[in-house]
């Protein structure tokens, strides 16, 4: 966070540069192993809780190749723009080290620009596909400001 002054140009300076931080991270990992239920299977599931109106910047980081012999397909965002945080992409296009913010995954390393600013009143979920991903793990990461008095963000274990 860049620091304030008695200069009213460095304050205005600061001003813009706080503007595009996020106050909070969160991070949730989610492994996806093919001998359990639940996160392997096609469905919506949840992030993050969110409680009033927030500011948020989400992305992934792949920790471990996913794999989906049907073509598996991901994507975040909430119950009623269910790709409105990260666009959908095919899970096995997800590669180890690789950071997942847009429907093509494809780098371990990315300006910080790519990450877009939206005001979020919903849970944050993440959505499988097409079909079920037998493999793989992925980190989400949340960067997010309250907007609303109420606003707040917990990520949702279980």
């Amino acid at each position: 966070m860049a620091r304030k002054s008695n200069n009213t140009a460095l304050n205005n300076l600061a001003d813009r540069l706080n503007s595009n931080l996020m106050d909070n991270k969160l991070s949730k990992s989610v492994t996806f192993v093919a001998t359990t239920t639940g996160k392997l299977a096609t469905g919506t599931f949840k992030i993050a809780d969110v409680t009033g109106v927030v500011a948020v910047q989400v992305f992934g980081i792949c920790g471990t190749n996913l794999v989906s012999a049907g073509g598996g397909t991901l994507e975040v965002g909430t119950a009623l723009s269910t790709a409105a945080l990260i666009a959908q992409t095919t899970g096995t296009d997800l590669d180890a080290n690789e950071i997942w913010h847009d429907a093509s995954p494809d780098s371990s390393i990315e300006l910080t620009s790519v990450l877009t600013h939206k005001i979020v009143t919903q849970d944050i979920n993440y959505k499988i596909g097409t079909a079920d991903i037998s493999a793989g793990e992925i980190t989400f990461y949340i960067l997010w400001s309250p907007i609303s008095d109420d606003g707040n963000v917990v990520i949702a274990w279980g």
